[in-house]
């Protein structure tokens, strides 16, 4: 099926965020027009597709690392900082 455009800019974006001034949020909200929320979701659902990881294997890969991370935390109940929850 391929990427779309918006598909590719929030890959693009994604691996290059930091290297502009301001919050990751805002620049999603004034970028995509979109809520951070909804942006994350997309991204996850992007980090599944192979045309994605041909795209840009190393933000998609990051992406997957991050999230397995998160539910590894989750699963072994400690945030995903390391500190066990009391």
């Amino acid at each position: 099926m391929g990427l779309s455009e918006r598909d590719r800019a929030i890959l693009e974006f994604e691996g290059s965020w930091w290297l502009e001034p301001g919050p990751k949020e805002d620049r999603i909200r004034s970028r995509f027009r979109i809520s951070p929320t909804r942006y994350y979701q997309l991204l996850a659902v992007l980090a599944d597709t192979d045309d994605a990881e041909e795209y840009d294997p190393l933000v998609v890969r990051r992406v997957r690392r991050g999230r397995d991370r998160r539910r590894r935390a989750r699963f072994e109940g400690r945030s995903a900082g390391g500190r066990p929850h009391r």
